[in-house]
């Protein structure tokens, strides 16, 4: 039995308005106006009246606007077709198939089919804009198989056109469009190939032809309402800026992220040009590829980023009061959203601060972590020319803002360097634009209602200390950093319930242990300055072992944590607590040995607690051969005082036993 092709069923039959065809170039004024007038209450519809259509009828208005684009559609169908075309449409036996989402060559685009001016071209063009607006409908009312065949449809009569500035809109938004559907569908290649063809188009109309070309609701507008050349420019332009747009989420859902941040920034510039943005998104935007650039060690990008974030954020006006908040809605829902963005911009404010100087402390280091005082005289030298490089840097790259908001952006870069702190002067200024930006963000991410916000914002101040305390030369300043450290987070480890914020609290541990750590080997060395271990005066001596048993404590606090309910410590430790857990058994046991103190009982105990932990790290790298790659010096080392330590615990023994 013979199959006979079906008509579309997204379309209603045109049957009855096909019975009489009339020429399109001799339409009458009533008749287009009246096509005109339905086209702009569909528009209306879609556009304003959705907006408040009721929760139990979401896409009413949507549906009606849908009802008079079929007609629109219908009237169109009724026109007899151009001179050499064919029947194009809903109605087309050979349509494209909805699972053909493939885009065609876009060299054939600018060569072949007819005229983008010619009677057959408009007509195309008009037909594939309703097929384009009803795909666009059928996608926001979640209809997305309708709405591809919709959009397809509009690429089918677009491949009997050449490329001009009648349809190239058209051409670049279906694409868009397309490149939208399929990556929500997370078939991102299918989307990146239409992207890409968007692009391609745009360039080479831009740089063959370049006039301004007529938008798609031109297509349906009356003499006397078509647009300047100004707005069409600007139209089109913001056709592309989504193209470049949609390209850089699906560049970063590809993993190429250098081509993505790109995109992303040009995306930013050309928002900015063309004045279409919110000041808080774009803002957010910018602050949020900053954090891009600096993981790269851009920090000339990277500021820049941040300043304009800072800048246009500003256009968004002030913070409404808690008072005008109480009293309205909106002032409240506004009032909450300015301060979070803003919060959030300062957050990556304090990121930035933080890696300049983290970056900086790699650079200036020696083995030991020490300041190599001789590759500092030698960046320094070199400081010059590097100042000029980024000069030349900003110049050639590209930069945000208008005549209204580049000043100001410069402005907010000059307050904090983008070059390496050197020494502790402009290592100390980078630390207060931090420090500063960390008051902001605390004010909105409270330790109540933000807990996880809060005690990462501790964090990374935690983190500012830490590195400016490196570029500090005085050691009993430097302590005094650490101890600043210990003040913000201890209380907060705490308090905090391991139930609801264990791996935050074993975080806390950590960086408590390891912070009481640094102090207990600066007031070593200091010691040492002074005197030998056995002239140590007893206030020294108390201090010392003060630190070294709050760092043990800490070590030990965080390996409990490990440990089953029963108190058992795990047989195989997960990889991302492995080397933690080593190098704690390895700390745990070199603070026990280098405790003071008068008596061999405890110096016994000490050492015997000492080598037991030693023994651990041992012990568990050779039953997990696989775990000795990630602790190799702590294993090196633990190795060597398994057999050291016996020696030196029998000799203590003897003389014990000699004394007695």
């Amino acid at each position: 039995m013979a199959v006979k092709c079906q008509r579309s069923i997204l379309l209603p039959s045109c049957s009855r308005m096909t019975e009489k065809k009339t020429n399109m170039a001799s339409i009458n004024s009533v008749e287009w106006r009246s096509i005109c007038d339905k086209f702009t209450n569909a528009q209306r519809l879609t556009e304003t009246e959705s907006r408040n259509d009721p929760e139990n009828d979401p896409f009413r208005s949507k549906y009606k606007a849908r009802e008079l684009l079929r007609e629109i559609y219908c009237s169109l169908k009724s026109f007899e077709a151009g001179e050499g075309e064919e029947d194009v449409g809903g109605e087309n036996c050979e349509q494209r198939p909805p699972d053909q989402p493939v885009d065609g060559q876009t060299e054939d685009a600018f060569s072949q089919g007819f005229s983008g001016d010619s009677p057959a071209g408009m007509r195309a063009a008009k037909l594939g804009a309703v097929e384009y607006y009803l795909g666009v409908n059928h996608v926001d009312t979640e209809e997305l198989s309708a709405g591809q065949e919709h959009l397809m449809n509009c690429m089918k009569m677009l491949e009997k056109c050449r490329v001009s500035s009648e349809n190239v809109s058209l051409f670049i938004h279906v694409r868009n469009q397309l490149g939208i559907l399929w990556a929500g569908r997370d078939e991102t290649e299918t989307a990146q190939g239409f992207l890409e063809s968007a692009e391609s188009i745009y360039q080479r109309y831009m740089k063959e032809d370049g006039r301004p070309p007529t938008d798609m609701t031109e297509y349906f507008t009356t003499e006397e309402n078509l647009l300047t050349h100004q707005e069409r420019t600007k139209r089109f332009e913001l056709a592309y800026t989504h193209t470049m747009y949609y390209l850089a989420q699906v560049y970063k859902n590809l993993g190429e992220n250098e081509r993505a941040a790109t995109y992303c920034h040009s995306t930013l510039q050309r928002q900015l040009q063309l004045n279409q943005f919110s000041p808080m998104e774009w803002a957010l935007n910018a602050a949020t590829l900053s954090q891009y650039y600096i993981t790269k060690g851009r920090y000339t990008e990277g500021r820049h980023c941040l300043a304009a974030a800072t800048v246009i954020s500003g256009l968004a006006g002030e913070v409404p009061s808690e008072a005008a908040a109480q009293e309205s809605e909106t002032e409240s829902e506004r009032r909450e959203q300015l301060q979070q963005k803003r919060a959030e911009i300062a957050r990556c404010w304090i990121k930035y601060c933080l890696n300049l100087l983290q970056d900086a402390k790699k650079l200036l280091e020696d083995n030991i972590g020490e300041l190599d005082t001789d590759r500092q005289d030698e960046l320094k030298r070199a400081r010059r020319q590097e100042e000029e490089e980024e000069e030349k840097g900003r110049k050639s790259a590209l930069l945000f803002g208008s005549e209204d908001t580049f000043d100001s952006i410069a402005s907010v870069e000059e307050k904090v360097m983008c070059l390496f702190p050197l020494d502790f002067t402009e290592a100390r200024a980078v630390f207060l634009v931090g420090q500063n930006y960390v008051t902001q963000a605390k004010e909105y991410f409270q330790m109540d209602g933000y807990v996880t916000d809060h005690i990462e914002i501790l964090q990374d101040h935690s983190s500012l200390f830490r590195a400016l305390a490196f570029f500090e030369e005085d050691l009993e300043r430097r302590c005094k950093m650490h101890k600043r450290r210990v003040d913000m987070l201890e209380p907060i480890c705490n308090d905090l319930n391991s139930r609801y914020y264990l791996l935050i609290r074993r975080q806390l541990m950590f960086e408590l242990a390891e912070t009481y750590n640094e102090m207990m080997d600066l007031k070593l060395t200091l010691a040492n300055r002074q005197a030998d271990n056995h002239s140590l005066d007893g206030h020294t001596i108390k201090k010392f072992n003060h630190l070294c048993s709050a760092s043990a404590k800490y070590f030990q606090m965080f390996l409990d944590s490990l440990c089953s309910p029963e108190g058992k410590p795990p047989e195989h430790l997960e990889e991302e607590v492995l080397r933690p857990a080593l190098v704690a058994r390895f700390r745990v046991a070199r603070l026990h040995s280098k405790l003071i103190s008068s008596s061999p009982p405890v110096q016994l105990e000490n050492l015997n607690r000492a080598l037991e932990n030693y023994k651990y790290v041992v012990q568990y790298c050779e039953a997990h051969p696989e775990a000795a790659t990630a602790v190799e010096t702590e294993l090196e080392l633990s190795t060597e005082m398994v057999g050291l330590l016996p020696l030196k615990i029998n000799r203590l023994k003897s003389r014990m036993a000699a004394n007695n």
